[in-house]
């Protein structure tokens, strides 16, 4: 098992976002200290971790039979995104498709604002193309305008779907606008911390615990990973590009693990899902 253990509030995250929204959507304090100690997390760290996810509104405190945490409603269309991006977009798009173009210009008072438009065009997979000028594959259009109204930005982009006309060579120019080598070490890191332990799991029986143990770390880590990588179309890529190993890491283990670390958190904490559950 990879030792490099994300910091709580990940994988709090995590929990949330694949476990509990599946249960109801609340969990106890107590159940979720129970679950993080799974993880070798204490009980402190725990506590001063969710009061950051409150104040930052991610969480808010309800009390039922105990005292415990839901996600706020708010961050009900991020984790949708989330599911879109880290379980459906690991294929590359296609060239044919052509691109979304975002082109933004705000004012010098609002500089923040700036920061903050330009880190999350970053987080979406848009590549830099010329001050004020990102694009991606045009598939990621949808997650963009939805993120950019969410935020309060969309007053200062104008989005448009375009092809490539020319003149430098395509591939050459992605290049310059996409940082791939950085790209490709968090794949290579991914692949290196978790290839050996899906070939161990491969064809062992796995005992809901141990799943929860492996699951959670190895989702939190590579729930990034689709955010940094726009998804090019393959024609585009560098050669041997790495994500595709670190695609089938990926899934491999999400297939192993993701059931039965879901028996454990129902097993533990007495919650239980839907009847019918689409996710996948």
């Amino acid at each position: 098992m990879p030792e490099n253990t994300p910091r709580p509030s990940s994988l709090i995250h995590t929990i949330y976002g694949e476990f509990v929204r599946r249960l109801g959507g609340w969990i106890s304090i107590a159940d979720l200290i129970a679950l993080m100690a799974e993880l070798d997390v204490d009980a402190p760290a725990v506590r001063s971790a969710i009061s950051r996810l409150k104040k930052a509104g991610t969480l808010l405190q309800e009390r039922r039979a105990g005292t415990g945490y839901r996600l706020s409603p708010a961050m009900g269309p991020v984790f949708d995104e989330g599911d879109r991006r880290i379980f459906h977009s690991l294929a590359p798009a296609e060239l044919a498709d052509g691109w979304v173009v975002a082109v933004f210009s705000v004012p010098e008072s609002e500089r923040a604002s700036r920061h903050q438009l330009r880190s999350r065009l970053g987080w979406l997979g848009f590549g830099n193309a010329a001050p004020g000028v990102w694009l991606a594959p045009a598939r990621v259009l949808p997650d963009a305008r939805r993120l950019l109204e969410r935020l309060g930005l969309s007053a200062y982009v104008h989005l448009f779907l375009s092809e490539y006309a020319g003149f430098a060579e395509l591939r050459s120019a992605v290049g310059s606008w996409w940082d791939f080598p950085a790209i490709e070490a968090q794949y290579a890191e991914f692949t290196a911390a978790w290839g050996q332990v899906a070939d161990g799991l491969r064809h062992a029986r796995i005992e809901p615990v141990e799943a929860f143990r492996a699951y959670v770390p190895m989702l939190t880590q590579w729930r990034r990973l689709p955010y940094l990588d726009p998804g090019l179309p393959a024609p585009l890529l560098p050669p041997e590009w790495n994500a595709v190993a670190a695609r089938a890491v990926f899934t491999e283990l999400h297939g192993l693990l993701a059931e039965p670390g879901l028996r454990h958190v129902e097993q533990l904490t007495g919650l239980s899902r839907p009847a019918l559950d689409a996710r996948p």
